[in-house]
């Protein structure tokens, strides 16, 4: 794609985010847009965020399961950025004008306390890096319509985030077998998915050494403070106003996210 193109793109999505409109998929718009396109797409819209006062705080994976990759035809995961203005306190409702096509996930989420600079992060770089885990619900969105997304697609709207919801209490990452960590995802008290921690690349902490060597691949580091979801332990569930949403997690814990009747976005 074209640099103007690349910008064309981006600006799209950012109207459908102050319009509430979603649009047509960039894919059919851009019908030669490759994976790394859609990263420009990405970054242009980061580019524009950080520029108005946002912040990056971390990043998402997703796509961590087989099923998805070989649903979407690809052989990886994908990744977008976490903004300070995505993070919400739990249990405090969430305006649902804040989103377009809401869905919600239960994920780990590692809290860094040393910097990961790939490429050539090992599982034991990625280990040793952790200060701790939490809880925590990722509420995915898309500005493409009706989800019709393809990889490039979710790539370019920022891996299809939305907002997250972080438990209060960290956990040391030595108390905890990540491929076993068992997850119950609750919508207004029924349970309606379960899942453990090896459906995410067999662990978690897989997931976020692929993140810290993708990113090093384009210069990036991770640094000590981020935050990292490391994709959904769980199939995504749709949410609507007024939803109430738990993740248990047995021995790491558990944080709820409230979408509110109505608000402003």
């Amino acid at each position: 794609m074209r640099s103007s193109e690349v910008r064309e793109a981006a600006a799209a999505l950012l109207g459908a985010y102050r319009s509430g409109t979603p649009i047509p998929p960039l894919s059919t718009t851009y019908p030669g847009a490759t994976i790394d396109d859609a990263y420009r797409i990405q970054q242009e819209q980061v580019r524009v965020w950080t520029e108005v006062g946002d912040r990056v705080c971390g990043h998402k994976i997703g796509l961590v399961s087989a099923a998805i990759q070989r649903q979407m035809g690809v052989h990886e995961p994908d990744y977008g950025h976490l903004t300070a203005s995505m993070f919400h306190p739990q249990h405090r409702p969430i305006p649902a004008g804040t989103f377009l096509q809401p869905r919600i996930e239960p994920e780990i989420a590692f809290v860094l306390g040393a910097p990961l600079r790939g490429p050539g992060v090992t599982v034991d770089d990625a280990g040793r890096a952790v200060r701790c885990l939490l809880p925590a619900l990722e509420i995915v969105d898309s500005r493409i319509r009706d989800w019709k997304v393809s990889i490039v697609d979710t790539i370019a709207d920022n891996a299809s985030s939305g907002a997250v919801v972080l438990g209060s209490t960290p956990i040391d990452p030595a108390d905890v077998d990540l491929p076993s960590v068992n997850c119950a995802l609750l919508r207004n008290g029924t349970v309606t998915e379960t899942g453990m921690g090896a459906a995410v690349l067999g662990t978690p902490i897989n997931a976020l050494a692929w993140l810290a060597n993708a990113v090093g691949a384009q210069g990036v580091s991770l640094e000590p403070g981020q935050i990292v979801l490391s994709g959904s332990i769980t199939r995504a569930i749709t949410i609507a106003p007024g939803d109430t949403v738990t993740a248990d997690f047995p021995g790491i814990g558990t944080v709820t996210a409230v979408l509110a009747e109505q608000g402003p976005s």
